[in-house]
């Protein structure tokens, strides 16, 4: 599969497609990942994918540059520091008034302009809600291809970007060249990828850019900002524990056998995508591909089948246990501990034997 329009290729398959760059396209180089700066913060996913972007970039031969975009000021200073701090070769930078809140204009004219002057090679970004509405005005502007959602990037043998995402309603996964325009860009979801290590040196390279739009060439206006402040949101990307349930549970009500494991051990709750299509649980607590990726410490998935697209969403954690009936479940095919049992039963003692070896009395008890 490819993005962008190219000839039949002569036999099925990657190995039958012919690369045939334009000339204008031939000097585009470097691997350049967008450092998204919102409110003062970083987020977490533009280190993740330096980190991904370093890979790349040794492979090809190439600098990894990040892109930030942002007001005059110590926050975007940071996070131009922090951009080395997580292995960026070097900084583009566009410093202005009108990029101190995301709107799509000055951030699209910022991005394409740059693209336009320094030619990169590959241009990735996190696929965060202001991630991926700058994104697909980017690739739209530029003309160039735009695969969504990856979960593995790679370099094929002539260096064409391989992207891989999951495709018909997550059941298979399928891998996107852009052969033939520039740059080739990619989003990925937060936690999708690992994060690197940060290395304290100093500020490197950074070349700058002005923007040149005006305040009258925007039509949006930012009237004020209003943060929001429902506590009870899932931060399920970033918890070090998940607990979920799946349809093995039979009920909405048995969820509340998740939610109690949860409580017992400081874990966010979560489900499988089933159980969001019935109404049994909010979509913020939906765990796979077409929810939310997580890479916690520990995953418990109760009564989850495990079908591909939950399985791209989990793999990143370091340890998965599940429980289900079926001893034949695709999910015991990646999990590190199975145990075939039923969940309905099993949660409650499983619940019962944390919270005895957690109380704040449990030595107590057990030396009684």
């Amino acid at each position: 599969m490819s993005n962008g329009n190219r000839e039949a290729p002569p036999s099925a398959g990657r190995a039958g497609i012919k690369r045939e760059l334009p000339e204008h396209f031939r000097d585009y180089r470097h691997v350049w990942v967008f450092i998204e700066l919102e409110r003062s913060e970083v987020h977490p996913v533009s280190f993740e994918l330096l980190g991904e972007g370093r890979k790349l970039a040794d492979k090809l031969g190439i600098q990894l540059a990040g892109i930030v975009l942002g007001p005059p000021g110590d926050a975007t200073q940071h996070a131009v520091a922090e951009a080395f701090a997580y292995g960026a070769d070097l900084v583009y930078l566009v410093e202005a008034p009108l990029l101190a809140d995301y709107r799509n204009e000055p951030f699209t004219k910022a991005m394409t302009d740059l693209v336009n002057t320094h030619k990169p090679e590959i241009l990735l970004l996190g696929a965060t809600t202001l991630g991926r509405d700058l994104a697909g005005s980017v690739a739209t502007t530029l003309l160039t291809g735009l695969t969504a959602d990856c979960t593995e990037l790679d370099v094929d043998v002539d260096g064409s970007l391989a992207a891989t995402r999951p495709t018909f309603g997550g059941s298979l996964l399928c891998t996107i060249y852009t052969l033939n325009y520039r740059p080739q860009m990619a989003t990925v979801r937060p936690r999708v990828m690992a994060m690197p290590p940060r290395t304290d040196k100093p500020v490197g390279r950074v070349i700058r850019h002005k923007l040149s739009m005006t305040e009258e060439e925007i039509i949006t206006k930012v009237l004020g900002f209003n943060l929001d402040r429902q506590s009870a949101k899932a931060n399920l990307a970033y918890a070090d524990i998940v607990v979920a349930g799946g349809l093995g549970l039979g009920s909405a009500e048995n969820l509340q056998l998740v939610k109690n494991l949860a409580r017992a051990i400081g874990a966010e709750y979560g489900c499988s995508r089933p159980l969001v299509q019935k109404g049994w649980m909010p979509a913020d607590r939906q765990v796979g591909q077409t929810g939310k990726t997580i890479r916690p410490k520990l995953y418990i998935a109760a009564g989850i089948s495990g079908a591909i697209q939950h399985r791209v969403g989990v793999e990143g954690a370091d340890l998965i246990v599940a429980i289900n009936t079926d001893p034949n479940a695709p999910i015991f095919e990646f999990a590190h501990l199975g145990i075939v049992t039923d969940a309905i039963r099993f949660l409650p003692a499983l619940t019962e034997a944390f919270t005895r070896r957690l109380s704040p009395h449990s030595h107590d008890k057990l030396a009684s």
